[in-house]
């Protein structure tokens, strides 16, 4: 756990990119792309099927870790509109458990708008403003209030002693705070790609949690 602020709140950064509010007691996570391994054997890609009992299982993990009071889903829950029906019955029992036990807040994202999530619990907004911050599933530019959001993937890419290293991380400037991915089948999009320097601005940086200190690396690095 990583303490940062963000907003003029405290937050931590927690394992697999998971976010703590500390005065909310909340949990918040992105882009959880629930059963993406399923729609893609649809279409005859045929994955290992068990990415949402893994991300899930560390979800549950967290929360017993943590015992929020409140989750918050920043859209791209699941990958697509029917995801949440096609769970296994282990995973739907698993996320029931967790929005039966705390208060759940689905924000949907473009993979999961107009879905019928609803069927796994919880409840389903397009945004919210939370304590003065904007939660949303895609940045936008334009917003001028503190916004917390995911969509982007973000990762950090490096070159350590001639090795290639790449580690989930936050994108953060004054006003905006992107969440990598939390799924377990989630590839990731560079920090700084010029897609998300478009939605942050080109004084963000890339916020990377290691043991108990937040690494940070300007964006255009």
């Amino acid at each position: 756990m990583v303490r940062f602020s963000f907003a003029g709140q405290e937050f931590a950064a927690l394992g697999a990119g998971a976010l703590w509010w500390a005065d909310r007691r909340a949990l918040v996570v992105a882009d959880l792309h629930l059963e993406k391994g399923s729609w893609f054997a649809r279409g005859g890609q045929m994955l290992p099927p068990y990415d949402s009992l893994a991300t899930l299982s560390d979800l549950t993990a967290l929360v017993a870790a943590t015992t929020p009071a409140e989750i918050w889903c920043l859209g791209d829950s699941f990958h697509d509109t029917r995801g949440c029906e096609r769970l296994p019955q282990e995973a739907q029992a698993m996320l029931r458990a967790l929005t039966a036990a705390t208060d759940w807040v689905w924000v949907t994202g473009n993979h999961d708008a107009g879905g019928v999530i609803d069927l796994c619990g919880g409840r389903i907004v397009e945004e919210a403003v939370v304590d003065g911050i904007v939660l949303r599933h895609e940045a936008d530019r334009r917003e001028t209030r503190p916004e917390m959001s995911g969509h982007f993937h973000p990762k950090l890419r490096v070159t350590l002693r001639g090795r290639n290293v790449a580690r989930r991380c936050f994108v953060a400037s004054a006003t905006k705070l992107i969440l990598p991915a939390f799924g377990s089948l989630t590839g990731g999009l560079d920090a700084g790609h010029p897609e998300i320097v478009r939605a942050v601005g080109l004084d963000a940086r890339a916020l990377v949690p290691v043991a108990d200190k937040m690494l940070s690396f300007p964006l255009a690095a």
